[in-house]
């Protein structure tokens, strides 16, 4: 990062902080300490009221919020933020009252005719993938905005033929495979689970006191609380290194891959009457999976691929 570049974000940093110290700017910029010392001079000098404190717990104080000057992009985050963008044509369905045209519209006006040219050569030579929205999530926003302000909703859920009515605490929404998805706290269940957003067909926020903790879990963290019943059948899979490579691209909560001496494999439960999507997800894996146990997730993995054979 050019020291222009760096002054300019540091400006922003301490306008933040208000209180800092040499290894916060360190640490942050990932710069020396004769460079730290160099910056905080050189914000002094267009006019930063930084003052030092000594001590023990001492460092450098801004005296009062100082206006910073808009925010710039060079042309290489221009190019990054455009084609981070295209990832909106995607969806059908955003948690937001935007349409990828209107962002479109408007980032492409704000940009240099240069810019926009050279944006206009690069879509012919760089391109991200993204599956397509299969399915139409109409109560993405009230998913998210439940999950970020902490509420319980009533929910119509649809699976099969039959829907049923859920109360639940949403703690984040994702997007995987051409579906949306929900992670929730079931209230009645009093369990972890997982909704596709397209199979809800409505949704309303409740004055149900929510269950304390769950706002401060992550999209990540909120897995820990995934638990299976009593009736859930344990398997393992030996897996080869392509095998692990897929696993890591797509697995679930109830499975995690394990490393024994010199194999890996991928231990967990399922559910009974999750058989069939246990049975079809292991077969995506082809030659690089090999079930140790049960013997029944053999024969019906046999089954199978035998089906398969005699539809050909």
């Amino acid at each position: 990062m050019k020291k222009p570049e760096r002054i300019n974000q540091m400006l922003r940093f301490i306008n933040q902080k208000q209180h800092f110290t040499l290894q916060d700017l360190m640490h942050e910029f990932q710069i020396s300490k004769r460079t730290a010392l160099r910056d905080i001079a050189a914000l002094e000098e267009i006019g930063a009221p930084i003052y030092a404190e000594y001590g023990r717990y001492g460092g450098y104080r801004l005296l009062n919020q100082i206006q910073v000057p808009p925010i710039s992009f060079n042309s290489q985050e221009v190019f990054a933020l455009y084609f981070a963008m295209q990832a909106l044509q995607s969806f059908s369905n955003l948690p937001f009252h935007v349409s990828f045209r209107s962002i479109h519209e408007k980032f492409l006006n704000e940009l240099s005719d240069n810019q926009r040219q050279e944006i206009e050569r690069m879509q012919n030579r760089v391109a991200f993938r993204h599956t397509e929205q299969i399915a139409d999530s109409a109560h993405l926003e009230t998913l998210l905005t439940a999950s970020v302000k902490n509420k319980v909703l009533k929910a119509a859920y649809q699976k099969t033929s039959q829907t049923s009515t859920r109360t639940i605490q949403p703690i984040s929404i994702y997007s995987m495979k051409g579906y949306w998805y929900c992670q929730a706290y079931d209230i009645c269940k009093k369990a972890y689970r997982v909704f596709r957003c397209d199979r809800i067909t409505s949704a309303e926020i409740t004055e149900i006191q929510p269950l304390a903790g769950l706002n401060e879990m992550t999209m990540k963290s909120a897995h820990s609380l995934w638990k299976p019943s009593e009736n859930a059948v344990h398997f393992k899979c030996l897996v080869d290194r392509k095998g692990a490579e897929l696993f890591l691209q797509e697995h679930y909560p109830s499975m995690k891959l394990v490393h024994k001496k010199e194999n890996m494999y991928i231990v967990g439960t399922y559910e009974p009457k999750e058989l069939d999507f246990i049975i079809k997800y292991l077969a995506g894996f082809g030659k690089s999976m090999k079930i140790i146990e049960p013997v029944i997730l053999k024969e019906k993995l046999r089954k199978y691929y035998k089906d398969l054979l005699d539809g050909i």
